[in-house]
């Protein structure tokens, strides 16, 4: 590890090559990374452990903390323009490093919509982009009053800090979610609330766009959670009209450019049959970064997420998002309840035995149950077939024996 005061002073990076400064040490900045070397360009991190997951790869890796100006000052200094692989950097931080020339990429102006659940709400209502109802939560009086115009269906939220299915409750009556929201409330938890929606299923489009203002739209991909987290995504989503699948990434491109996203911009999404039992859509979260949702895109598509956010931040010209297959599923690995005694290693060679078709992706982490330890993304022609392979390859990782009972 390096403790050097200016990125280009570090034996890591060529000469003249584009720096750009990551904040954050988990997977998403592991494989930024990795793209960031075919394209010639080069990665300094913010990390707050070694060991963690793109501080293992990365050379030129600082320790710190991003809450600490000092420490964001550090990592900065010689890069070309600094990103993010999580949006909980504090934007007055940010606005900071901005008045002393930092190029940051996306800039706080867009990333507090992804910090802060309401104000994204808020913002998104205001330009028109479909949101389900929802309502700011001070007090039991104001859960009360939302329930009672929802009928009862009550989604409760923690406004910062949520992911992977953490801050999010689904209180059953009036009085568990008074009690939940003294509760939390008494904990300094910022609250909304919104409407379940009676969701036929979820989507995500994802789009990148530079500081210029040149955008490029990904396929459609339907997303498929189990508690909380994102255990596999389909692309393209299967039986989406053309007309949806348009306006999807229609209101993708609307939001990265009326709130002035850069990079690579995750925008997921309710689809739900309205009043007039057709297909529709509202948005459920934004993220303003490469996405669970678009690692398919690393095997499956002309230029991945993680390249196009390299390219977007740096202002270059963004990448086709062609696919390469009629269908690409990615699977999460997501830890068991126990570790195999067989290594991870000779699962791997099992899973090409059988799927030589497969692409393990792996973040360098240790097991733990429901951990995100890697993925899996499989191409084919056609969907249930792909999708049943991409399955069995993730869950032989996980389990180390075949869920079809197929003899190893």
């Amino acid at each position: 590890m390096t403790h050097s005061s200016s990125a280009d002073q570090h034996p890591a990076h060529a000469p003249g090559v584009p720096i750009t400064t990551v904040i954050g040490d988990g997977q998403l900045a592991r494989m930024m990374h990795s793209a960031a070397i075919e394209l010639g360009q080069s990665i300094r991190l913010l990390a707050g452990a070694p060991h963690a997951s793109a501080a293992q790869v990365v050379s030129d890796c600082l320790i710190g903390d991003y809450t600490n100006l000092a420490d964001l000052r550090q990592a900065a200094a010689g890069a070309t323009a600094l990103t993010f692989d999580h949006e909980h950097v504090p934007t007055e931080c940010l606005h900071k490093l901005i008045a002393e020339g930092v190029n940051v990429q996306p800039g706080p102006e867009a990333l507090i919509y992804a910090q802060d659940k309401l104000l994204m709400r808020q913002k998104l209502r205001e330009i028109g982009a479909p949101v389900p109802p929802f309502a700011a939560i001070n007090c039991e009086q104001d859960i009360r009053d939302f329930a009672e115009a929802v009928s009862g269906e009550v989604c409760l939220k923690a406004c910062r800090g949520g992911y992977d299915g953490h801050g999010v409750w689904f209180p059953s009556t009036p009085d568990e979610a008074a009690a939940l929201v003294t509760k939390l409330r008494a904990q300094e938890t910022p609250l909304m609330a919104e409407k379940k929606v009676p969701l036929t299923r979820e989507l995500s489009t994802m789009v990148a766009r530079r500081p210029s203002g040149e955008v490029r739209a990904w396929p459609v991909v339907e997303s498929v959670q189990s508690e909380g987290i994102c255990a596999e995504a389909v692309a393209p989503a299967p039986g989406l009209s053309p007309e949806l699948s348009r306006r999807a990434q229609d209101l993708a491109v609307r939001i990265a450019e009326e709130l002035g996203v850069t990079g690579v911009l995750a925008v997921e999404l309710f689809e739900y049959l309205d009043e007039a039992n057709q297909p529709s859509i509202a948005v459920n979260e934004l993220a303003m970064r490469p996405h669970n949702t678009g690692h398919w895109t690393q095997d499956g598509c002309v230029t991945s997420q993680f390249e196009q956010h390299l390219r977007a931040v740096n202002d270059q010209p963004l990448g086709a998002t062609s696919m390469l297959a009629p269908v690409t599923v990615m699977a999460n690995v997501l830890g068991g309840a126990n570790d195999p005694a067989m290594p991870m290693s000779q699962r791997m060679m099992e899973v090409w035995r059988r799927f030589p078709e497969a692409k393990i992706h792996l973040y360098g982490k240790t097991h733990r149950p429901g951990r995100k330890i890697g993925h899996v993304n499989v191409s084919g022609d056609d969907v249930a077939t792909t999708r049943e392979n991409a399955r069995l390859a993730a869950d032989f990782l996980v389990h180390a024996e075949w869920a079809d009972g197929m003899e190893i």
